[in-house]
C-alpha cells in the first residue's frame, strides 16, 4: 500500500481541473478593482495661484566715492574735483532708482572731509549712503 493513497488502485487519473481557487482569485480581483477604479477617478480640486509676468528691477550701479590721505577725492577710481562731484550727484539724483553711494575714506583722513563729502551727497539728493571698511586694516 501506498502513502498518500486514499485507493488500491493508482491506474485512477482525475482529467477534471479544479476550478474553485480560480474562481476565488477571481473574485478577489474584481472586488478589489471594483473599490480602487473610483478611487482612482476621484480628483481634487485644487484652486493654483496663476504665474504673472513682472519685468525684473533694474538695480542702479552704486557709485564709490572715496577720500584719500591728501583729501582728493575719487569718483570710481577716478580723481575729481568738488564741483565736478556735486554735479555727477546731482545729475545721479535724478536716475529712477537712485543709485547707492559707498563712501571709503582713508585710515588716517580727517573726518572733516569725510563729513563734507556726507553733506555733498545729502545736499545732492542722494538718499542711500553706506560706508566701506576693510577689516584687515589696522
Amino acid at each position: 500500500m501506498a502513502m498518500g493513497s486514499l485507493s488500491d488502485s493508482e491506474d485512477e487519473f482525475n482529467p477534471e481541473i479544479n476550478t474553485t481557487p480560480l474562481v476565488d482569485v477571481m473574485l478577489v480581483l474584481l472586488i478589489i478593482f471594483m473599490i480602487t477604479i473610483p478611487v482612482m477617478n476621484h480628483a481634487v480640486k485644487l484652486d493654483l495661484p496663476h504665474a504673472q509676468n513682472q519685468p525684473n528691477e533694474i538695480k542702479p550701479e552704486s557709485i564709490n566715492l572715496s577720500v584719500d590721505e591728501a583729501g582728493k577725492i575719487y569718483w570710481n577710481a577716478e580723481e575729481i574735483t568738488v564741483d565736478v562731484m556735486k554735479a555727477r550727484i546731482a545729475e545721479a539724483a535724478k536716475h529712477d532708482p537712485q543709485p547707492e553711494v559707498h563712501v571709503r575714506g582713508a585710515r588716517t583722513v580727517q573726518y572733516e572731509k569725510v563729513a563734507q563729502l556726507m553733506a555733498a551727497v545729502q545736499a545732492g539728493g542722494l538718499k542711500k549712503l553706506g560706508f566701506v571698511l576693510d577689516p584687515t586694516q589696522q
